[in-house]
């Protein structure tokens, strides 16, 4: 069986989030913080044999505080990250086990990633070497001009809109990470590197409900998903999120009006 290890790069600064009080992150989803609802779906698979969490400098004596006892029991591994994406999952990397064969970077902020996307990439990874989820795009989409009108309609039939996680051979996103300052230019995810470097990555269908958390709406948007994506144990062993059931019970009712406004 080939083992992936995940990576989750936790190191940006929530800028456009918009609470100066608490990185999106670390906000409350349930009863569990963001990023750890987004480490969820990896951490009970027999072909995941590491799942590191890359956070910034300025978040390790907090982390510590409120997060060392889940990673000591899950068994996650914390590294600081960089300045940038790229080189946060560079410093990952580095501590990824030989017998990894593959890597995963998935967003610390995507929460609701249901374990039939991960199958779906984690296959196609095996099979091409590279892979990524992502959606057809549905809305039409209109370029604009520098004065602020429609420059153009452009034809959304190949377009998709990429998610994580992305898997790739190990050695393959080593390298591209490697020669990232070369490769780099107009790249915003690990796929646009390996793209670079003339490796192709397949495309598998992801989930419109695997969503990115970017403001505090989008955390409104996931309360109202999880349950949908990963429904509430109410028996079973103890575990560390044992706590969780209450969190499920206080999850905001979600009205049309909170999210659309009236």
């Amino acid at each position: 069986m080939s083992q992936f290890a995940v990576i989750l790069p936790a190191a940006g600064r929530s800028s456009r989030y918009g609470d100066p009080r608490e990185k999106k992150i670390f906000a409350d989803l349930a009863g569990r913080a963001v990023w750890l609802r987004a480490a969820g779906p990896f951490l009970n698979r027999d072909d995941v044999a590491r799942v590191i969490v890359a956070i910034a400098p300025e978040d390790r004596d907090l982390f510590d505080r409120r997060y060392q006892a889940n990673t000591a029991f899950l068994n996650i591994r914390v590294v600081i990250g960089g300045a940038d994406r790229s080189e946060t999952v560079a410093r990952a990397l580095e501590v990824v086990e030989p017998e990894c064969d593959f890597v995963a970077v998935h967003d610390a902020a995507r929460p609701c990633l249901s374990t039939e996307v991960v199958d779906r990439v984690f296959a196609a990874a095996i099979k091409h070497g590279a892979a990524v989820p992502a959606v057809p795009v549905a809305d039409t989409i209109k370029r604009m001009g520098p004065d602020g009108m429609i420059a153009a309609t452009v034809p959304r039939e190949s377009l998709h809109l990429a998610q994580t996680p992305q898997v790739f051979r190990r050695e393959l996103l080593c390298r591209a990470i490697a020669e990232r300052s070369r490769l780099g230019r107009g790249a915003t995810d690990c796929a646009g590197l390996v793209e670079a470097l003339g490796h192709p990555c397949a495309i598998v269908m992801g989930s419109p409900l695997n969503l990115k958390i970017t403001t505090p709406l989008d955390l409104k948007l996931a309360a109202a998903i999880l349950p949908l994506v990963e429904p509430p144990r109410r028996d079973g062993p103890a575990h560390p999120f044992a706590d969780e059931q209450q969190g499920w019970e206080k999850l905001p009712k979600i009205k049309p009006r909170d999210l659309f406004g009236p």
